[in-house]
């Protein structure tokens, strides 16, 4: 009896080491597939924070690259900003170019094909005046003006051209232009100018004038003087001609006055803020009364007619159309008015005679 049951007993326990390892197996397998779906999660994290810093990353460098692409785009749009007006000043000078080449063209032909010499001459002495002024004009053909024969012999002899300056009334042939028209008749002293008249608009008659003497006239210098001035003809043209070598001279009674900020007071300036302070002066300029200027500055007026600025005082236009240029600027006593002995008396008569 007992010897069988110790024989069942044994034959189980053959198969414990093979239990055992299959067991330890078991656990190895899954052990294993625990791991890999405890470590899984840990890798597609790492994999996501590593993909979300790579789009950092790229959002970063897109930013920059963004703000790089539009610093360039600002620097682009100045760039072309600055092409743009360089092209319209192009523009601008060729359309100045054109129409002083055409005026030109028209100035100095005749009939479409032959050239109109200008009349040489040693000066042209244009004399302000106005509608109003009649008296003041007579006053001047009684002193120092000649009449008649003897202006076509001034001219003729001494190079000297001497006319009252007025442009047109705003209306159209009016009575105004008329009685001009009818003392041109009488007289033959008048030059007439492409310009509508107003106190306010001294600036840019005297342009005009300018421009149309030179255009009439090929004079050593022009003048400009008010019709309330009494002019020494013989002391003027000896004056000027001292400086006939000067290529760029401007002649005149030259003063300083100050820059009137104030409204509705005599030589008001609305563009004071432009000259500095409050109190301050003009630049250095001659006064309005008379004053003279050589050909080739005359030219250049004629030339930049379009683009000379125009201040209130007339006086100071001119004297600012020479700032930056090579003038040579001639501060003549003799041209302030009312210091004898002088060239110019204002509201004084004096005749005078050329030698």
């Amino acid at each position: 009896m007992k010897g069988r049951v110790t024989t069942k007993a044994s034959a189980p326990a053959k198969w414990i080491p093979f239990l055992c390892v299959f067991c330890f197996a078991l656990g190895i397998l899954f052990s294993n597939r625990l791991w890999d779906s405890s470590a899984e999660p840990n890798g597609q994290q790492l994999l996501s924070q590593r993909r979300h810093e790579q789009e950092l990353q790229v959002i970063d460098d897109d930013s920059t690259t963004n703000k790089k692409l539009s610093q360039n785009k600002d620097v682009m749009d100045e760039v072309l900003k600055t092409h743009e007006v360089i092209q319209s000043l192009d523009k601008s000078v060729a359309v100045l170019q054109t129409q002083l080449a055409s005026k030109s063209s028209q100035e100095t032909s005749l009939k479409g094909s032959a050239p109109v010499p200008r009349q040489k001459v040693f000066m042209v002495i244009g004399i302000n005046t106005a509608f109003s002024s009649r008296k003041r004009r007579d006053s001047v053909r009684e002193t120092w003006m000649p009449q008649g024969e003897k202006l076509v012999q001034l001219e003729r002899e001494k190079g000297i051209i001497v006319r009252f300056m007025i442009g047109h009334s705003a209306t159209s042939n009016s009575i105004l232009d008329r009685a001009i028209d009818s003392e041109d008749a009488q007289h033959k002293d008048f030059l007439r100018l492409e310009h509508v008249e107003g106190y306010h608009e001294l600036s840019a008659k005297t342009k005009i004038f300018f421009s149309t003497a030179v255009a009439k006239w090929d004079a050593e210098f022009y003048v400009k003087v008010d019709d309330d001035v009494h002019v020494n003809l013989g002391m003027l043209a000896s004056t000027l001609a001292r400086h006939r070598s000067k290529p760029r001279v401007y002649i005149g009674c030259m003063k300083s006055g100050p820059v009137l900020s104030q409204k509705n007071v005599k030589y008001h300036e609305p563009e004071y803020w432009k000259f500095g302070e409050e109190g301050n002066k003009y630049f250095r300029h001659a006064t309005g009364q008379i004053y003279a200027i050589s050909k080739e500055l005359a030219t250049y007026i004629s030339l930049n007619q379009p683009i000379l600025h125009k201040y209130a005082n007339e006086d100071v236009s001119l004297g600012a159309w020479f700032i930056g240029l090579e003038v040579e600027h001639i501060d003549d006593h003799s041209m302030c008015c009312g210091t004898p002995p002088g060239i110019a008396l204002k509201l004084l008569a004096q005749t005078a005679f050329l030698a």
